[in-house]
């Protein structure tokens, strides 16, 4: 036993999108954990297995984490097979894959973290019509195809929140799932400092934000609900002289002009602001110059934005449905994200009742307080030790 607990363990972590420079969310919980765990873990050996990409500066190897590049071929080779040859090769004790999937014959012992199950939970006709990218759609077939496989070889696996726990328990076999937790995301360390005024300006002046603008994480796939929310806008401009503008992100003109159209507002394009992909030094600085963050998802595993809007003293509308009320709690106004009327009554509540727009402001930036990525890596690295205690015994 004693010679047990001196024992290093080898993790190898997939990573395989770290190097990309468009990172979105499952590769910013990837980015985070690692930079936690090269903090509060000296002493195991890690390995890092990412694909070459432009971003080499996303992170840096230290005296016991080793990053290894893992060249060629599409995701589903790179992770089946060249991923579970280089593990071996490195001799892990555990390999932890960090986004939704993982390779089938690994000799290792898996760790998966299964942020959601959307993808299940739709028909492939579905998707395959879908307004998503042919990228997205592939990536969703893809995982439909292997993730019974991976729930099955998954020693654990770990969710991001309790809804999703529930709904990944509820849609697989019991017996299938060996062990399952829930470790919530957590706010990056710039979204938390207090603003800088010349760091404010530049970033406007840099993006041409306006004076008064509400803020939307756009997407054409309909999860996103940018419909709803550009209807509950239109309906705003009709009761205010106020000059709003509302401002997207990761959206195109081509996709805005669709959606215009479809709603009879094309009036409207001269009213709407889009930035397309915005790295995640400026996000902060958007954030808090926004009067308010529009986040009424359809369906969310976790929906980190809610918190990062929170951490920036900005107030939130988000959805009533899937895990936004587990994550919000009380420090945002809750709507039924289905019916764009509810989000437009949202927007003129905070709109014109100060004492409540500010009375969420005080209970979000209580509530972001609650997520943080050092206890999620600390409780990561304390699967990793249970996992290796029984491997060894």
């Amino acid at each position: 036993m004693e010679q047990l607990k001196t024992s290093k363990m080898r993790i190898g972590i997939e990573a395989q999108r770290l190097f990309r420079p468009h990172k979105h969310g499952m590769d910013r919980v990837a980015l985070e954990l690692i930079k936690k765990l090269q903090v509060i873990d000296k002493d195991n050996e890690y390995f890092i297995f990412v694909k070459p990409d432009q971003d080499t500066s996303a992170i840096s190897e230290t005296s016991n984490f080793n990053i290894v590049e893992i060249s060629g071929g599409p995701y589903p080779y790179w992770e089946q097979i060249k991923l579970p040859l280089i593990a071996s090769a490195y001799k892990c004790d555990i390999l932890h894959c960090t986004s939704n999937t993982a390779p089938l014959y690994v000799k290792s012992p898996l760790v998966t973290t299964l942020h959601d199950i959307i993808y299940m939970e739709e028909s492939v006709l579905k998707q395959i019509t879908s307004k998503a990218s042919w990228y997205q759609k592939i990536g969703n077939i893809y995982r439909r195809i292997i993730v019974n496989g991976v729930v099955k070889k998954s020693h654990c696996l770990i969710t991001v929140s309790d809804f999703e726990k529930k709904n990944i328990t509820g849609f697989f076999n019991e017996k299938t799932i060996k062990n399952i937790k829930t470790i919530h995301n957590g706010v990056s360390d710039h979204f938390l400092k207090s603003p800088d005024v010349i760091e404010l300006n530049k970033v406007k002046t840099k993006h041409n934000l306006p004076d008064q603008y509400m803020l939307h994480i756009a997407n054409k796939d309909p999860r996103k609900n940018t419909k709803n929310v550009l209807k509950a806008f239109k309906g705003f401009l009709n009761t205010t002289t106020v000059d709003y503008k509302l401002v997207l992100l990761g959206y195109n003109e081509k996709d805005l002009l669709t959606v215009l159209s479809e709603i009879n507002a094309k009036n409207l394009i001269d009213k709407v602001v889009l930035l397309g992909y915005v790295s995640d030094q400026d996000l902060p600085a958007i954030y808090r110059l926004s009067q308010l963050f529009l986040f009424p998802s359809l369906r969310e595993g976790f929906g980190i934005p809610i918190i990062e809007a929170m951490a920036c003293g900005v107030p939130v509308i988000t959805s009533n449905s899937s895990s936004m009320p587990e994550i919000a709690g009380d420090a945002a106004c809750i709507v039924n994200p289905m019916e764009s009327e509810a989000i437009l009554q949202g927007i003129l509540k905070i709109s014109s009742d100060s004492e409540y727009k500010n009375e969420l402001i005080r209970k979000g930036l209580e509530r972001c307080e609650q997520f943080s990525w050092d206890n999620m890596a600390l409780q990561v690295l304390d699967v990793y030790k249970k996992m290796f205690k029984e491997i060894k015994a």
